[in-house]
């Protein structure tokens, strides 16, 4: 058994300064331990938006009536706040996994050889992402549930969701600059479609602003508008992003487009008529909870879907150095 090695108190004091460097300087990471680290972040940022939804779905939103405590006088839930405070307060707990994921990310991305800064900012990135919704999400309490900074919650998770896509997809790729695949024509139909799936979550916040899943199990204040009337237009501008899709599709087949592009475009298009399917389905049917959850799971896949068509339109290709030959001046030859 091998001897531990002895840490002096430079150690330590390089350890404390900067964690991450100090890490760096002891360990390498493989090319795939950064891929499923980044990955894990991604991951556990859909995650906290599905537990965010059970909590307003269980009307446990205010389980924990304060914030950063869980009551004035406890941190943590007590047994008298029954399933309600459980709920809330497990899904703050959840926010330190999600911390831990990103931190994961960060350090891999700062150990790997050769260093990428840009991966290593993307992860810092989403680190402040977390730590401003963490307090959105304590104002959200404070507020008592106010609909517009529960629409702000939602909306920065979406935020966080891309970053953490962008970072997933980079640790796949080089830092050679970017070549396009499609033309400008193709480029700007794309963003159209990043801009409708935009406003289509944007206007999804309002149809939960303004609907019967309010958060709490007591009567918690409503976006004054017409959940009828802003849910058919959510409906309208998802057949819009399901409109654009297919005319994507169709335009990336008639220009003999590469396969990326195509293949996302495909289940960007997938996911979107399994998410359509869920919302009618939940609407029809009086908006049974364990629909509305998986409503809200299904519109991360759609964000999720939707970037990975916009990151495809363009490759970074591994960078090569050209070894000159040598000259015929410079090759030996026998005596």
């Amino acid at each position: 058994m091998g001897r531990v090695p002895k840490v002096t108190r430079a150690d330590a004091t390089a350890l404390v300064r900067n964690p991450a460097v100090f890490i760096a300087e002891r360990w390498t990471p493989t090319h795939r331990t950064v891929q499923r680290a980044a990955l894990a972040a991604l991951v556990m940022s859909v995650v906290i938006v599905v537990t965010g939804g059970a909590v307003r779905l269980t009307g446990s939103g205010l389980g924990c009536p304060t914030w950063p405590k869980c009551t004035d006088n406890s941190l943590t839930a007590t047994s008298a706040m029954g399933v309600h405070g459980a709920i809330e307060f497990g899904n703050r707990m959840l926010t330190y996994v999600l911390c831990a994921a990103v931190g994961w990310a960060i350090v891999a991305a700062r150990a790997h050889k050769p260093w990428r800064r840009s991966l290593t900012r993307l992860g810092w990135a989403q680190f402040w992402v977390v730590m401003g919704n963490a307090v959105l999400g304590g104002i959200v309490v404070l507020v008592g549930l106010n609909p517009y900074t529960v629409a702000a919650h939602f909306l920065l998770t979406s935020a966080l969701i891309a970053v953490a896509t962008v970072m997933w997809q980079r640790t796949r790729e080089s830092d050679a600059p970017p070549r396009p695949l499609v033309g400008k024509a193709v480029q700007q139909l794309v963003w159209f479609l990043v801009a409708a799936t935009v406003l289509l979550i944007a206007v999804g916040t309002v149809v939960t602003g303004a609907g019967p899943h309010a958060g709490d199990s007591s009567d918690v204040e409503r976006m004054p508008v017409n959940w009828e009337d802003v849910t058919k237009l959510h409906a309208v501008l998802a057949w819009i992003v399901v409109t654009l899709t297919f005319a994507l599709w169709f335009v990336l087949k008639a220009v003999d487009s590469p396969k990326a592009p195509l293949h996302r475009t495909r289940d960007l298009f997938l996911v979107l008529l399994a998410q359509g399917v869920i919302g009618y389905v939940q609407y029809f049917t009086d908006l049974p909870e364990v629909l509305v959850g998986v409503h809200m799971l299904g519109s991360c896949l759609v964000w999720i879907a939707t970037l990975r068509v916009v990151l495809s339109l363009r490759e970074r290709p591994e960078v090569t150095v050209d070894v000159p030959e040598p000259s015929a001046e410079a090759v030996p030859t026998r005596a």
